[in-house]
């Protein structure tokens, strides 16, 4: 429960608010130059975002100029919270929070609310209902925000462009699964759409990550546009998501808050990897239905493809989950045509008998793509809905991965809402794909798991070129996707080859120790793994054993080294077991000394590693007197440590 300590005002003479966070690192100037909002951030008496505007546009007013700061209300916000499905589990938050007061014509009309840790910088708008002659104004349109990101000069950016509306696969675009673009300068605009959140930036020696939070079915979700050099803004939706079906406004009640956009600063990645922003500024929607669990398991389609989907496939997976000591067994599409759904009944009752559950596939359907995999028309209407999820319910079924969405209009993030809404009703965790960031979602709606949102394993089965750059784009994900939501990933395979023969199809570059490594840098409370089941004979039994025993909820998180798309070393905690876990994709081996004072000085550790062939070991080293120990990353390899 948040608690508000220390209250003040600066009174209505001043044009100038500064909030601080409780140690005094990051502060945040608040103006209004101009009759136009503005700030800026300083973190350590260094600027992270010059003077930036601020404000948003209705249809019946404009809030971004004509307006008066009249007062901020500084107050001291704590909180302490327990989330299993994200990067921390126990978080305590104290920020400080400043509720800076607009007013247009006399009236106030605006507040926009920052709060602030020695980190983060979060902030929303709070929109005020209006009286006037003809009664009290209690609705709004949202049809644009003025909120802008002015970065030094000389930034650097790694982001991921936003693909244009009805392309890609059955039209299903944009789906935030494009090729980041790394150490470029600012001043591009990606393929002319902008970037989706979050978005990485360098500026010389810091690191500044913009993105947002809160957002539910009560507004769009956002991109970042650049507006010139390092100048960035907020973005709404593309007219032609959803098959130019809803607007690319807000439609709100009034009194409305906002979602938060946030900037999380550091001179190293160390504040971008551990910060918990996403989750500390939202609350929880709804009560759990029930005490939702999590962990490891195996999907056959991306080895096997659509033809694995059938009841003796799926019954030999559940054989091997069972054996792997696995918990699940997603099913993916066309289940309900090559299994149906008395035969599916079947599989889920013999998986019980086996300790293990079933997550089952759907299309989100309606009318904004041409994806014709089934089951569809289940997802986008509450009856249908509710009806198959009690079918779920009667026969056990653990969870459901839903597909194929269709941007970010708000009648599209109202129905993930509805979806995780109805699930939670009969006791049904959620995985999204072909969809949106999640924005806070793990502590918004308890029975949601992880989003896709990123170019993910499937891409290593249909082109080579995915798996001749995956140890790239693995070095890219820890430090931005996935710093701000729980991640579907679905990889971690030890086949040679993206094939049920395991001797054609597309070859995987890198080696088992790496498969190991992204198991722990990739996080989400779910995991299912691509891994197949003659990795029980063909793959060495270090790794076989590595994955079976691997968690996927953790306690606490640790940068420990990296630079996104080249080489990445975490340390994830769960309970008492920490595991360091590193990849490396420069052309050259990468040789670290790495700083280990997560374990004692003499204790024996497990070292999986890798020789400059790729070919992968487990050892056991022990720390020198410094708590030290040097490793060597092969280009395509990792390294796993562990006690």
């Amino acid at each position: 429960m948040a608690a508000i300590l220390a209250v003040s005002s600066l009174g209505t003479w001043a044009t100038q608010h500064q909030i601080s966070s409780p140690a005094g690192t990051m502060t945040v100037t608040v103006d209004d130059t101009g009759g136009m909002p503005v700030y800026s951030v300083q973190q350590n008496g260094t600027t992270v975002i010059n003077s930036s505007p601020l404000g948003v546009k209705l249809n019946f007013d404009d809030l971004t100029q004509g307006l008066t700061l009249t007062a901020c209300d500084i107050t001291t916000v704590t909180d302490e919270y327990e989330l299993k499905t994200s990067k921390q589990s126990h978080i305590n938050y104290t920020a400080t929070e400043g509720v800076c007061q607009f007013s247009k014509d006399g009236r106030r009309v605006l507040d926009i609310v920052f709060r602030v840790t020695e980190r983060d910088v979060a902030f929303c708008y709070r929109i005020l209902s209006r009286k006037g002659r003809g009664g009290e104004t209690l609705v709004a349109v949202v049809e644009s925000e003025a909120t802008g990101f002015n970065l030094p000069d000389g930034t650097t950016t790694f982001l991921c462009p936003q693909s244009r509306p009805m392309g890609g696969f059955a039209r299903t675009a944009p789906s935030y699964e494009t090729s980041y673009s790394l150490d470029e300068p600012a001043g591009k605009n990606g393929w002319g759409e902008g970037y989706t959140f979050p978005c990485l930036f360098r500026l010389g020696e810091a690191w500044v990550l913009v993105s947002e939070t809160g957002t539910d079915g009560n507004y769009v979700g956002c991109r970042l546009l650049n507006a010139g050099g390092a100048n960035y803004r907020i973005g709404f939706p593309q007219p032609g998501e959803m098959n130019g079906h809803g607007s690319t406004t807000a439609s709100v009640a009034l009194p409305c808050q906002t979602p938060w956009r946030t900037i999380t600063a550091g001179s190293t990645l160390a504040n971008i990897v551990e910060t918990t922003v996403a989750w500390d500024v939202v609350k929880p929607k709804y009560e759990a239905s029930r005490n939702y669990t999590y962990g490891k398991g195996v999907w056959s389609w991306i080895i096997g493809m659509d033809s694995s989907c059938n009841y003796d496939e799926q019954k030999r997976y559940i054989d091997f989950a069972a054996a792997m000591g696995y918990r699940t067994v997603l099913i993916d599409a066309l289940w309900d045509v090559q299994i149906g759904y008395d035969r599916m009944a079947e599989l889920a009752r013999y998986g019980r008998t086996k300790g293990v559950g079933i997550f089952l596939w759907y299309n989100s359907n309606g009318s904004w793509n041409d994806a014709p995999q089934s089951p569809k028309n289940k997802m986008d209407r509450s009856a249908a809905r509710r009806k198959e999820m009690r079918w779920m319910q009667e026969n056990g079924i653990l969870g459901i991965k839903v597909d194929f969405f269709g941007g970010d209009k708000q009648p599209m993030m109202q129905l993930y809402e509805d979806i995780l809404t109805d699930a939670n009703d009969f006791g049904i965790q959620v995985i999204f794909h072909g969809c949106t960031l999640p924005r806070g979602w793990e502590r918004m709606f308890p029975n949601y798991v992880a989003s896709e949102a990123v170019l993910a394993s499937e891409n290593l089965h249909f082109g080579q070129g995915a798996c001749d750059a995956e140890a790239r784009n693995g070095c890219i994900h820890p430090f931005i996707r996935n710093t701000v939501g729980s991640m579907d990933f679905g990889g971690s395979t030890l086949n040679k080859r993206y094939n049920a023969d395991n001797k054609s199809g597309t070859v995987r570059k890198t080696s088992d120790v790496y498969a190991l490594a992204t198991a722990v840098l990739f996080q989400s409370s779910v995991q299912h793994f691509a891994l197949a089941p003659n990795n029980l004979t063909d793959a060495p039994e270090w790794a076989v054993d590595f994955m079976k025993k691997v968690p996927t909820t953790w306690d606490e998180v640790k940068f420990i080294d990296g630079y996104p798309g080249r080489y990445c070393v975490f340390a994830r905690r769960s309970g008492n077991q920490w595991i360091v876990a590193g990849i490396n994709a420069e052309e050259q081996p990468k040789v670290l000394t790495l700083n280990l004072p997560m374990f004692e000085k003499n204790a024996p550790l497990s070292l999986y590693s890798d020789n400059a062939q790729l070919e992968g070991s487990q050892t056991t080293v022990k720390l020198n007197k410094k708590q030290q120990l040097k490793v060597t990353i092969p280009c395509n390899g990792g390294v796993v440590i562990t006690k």
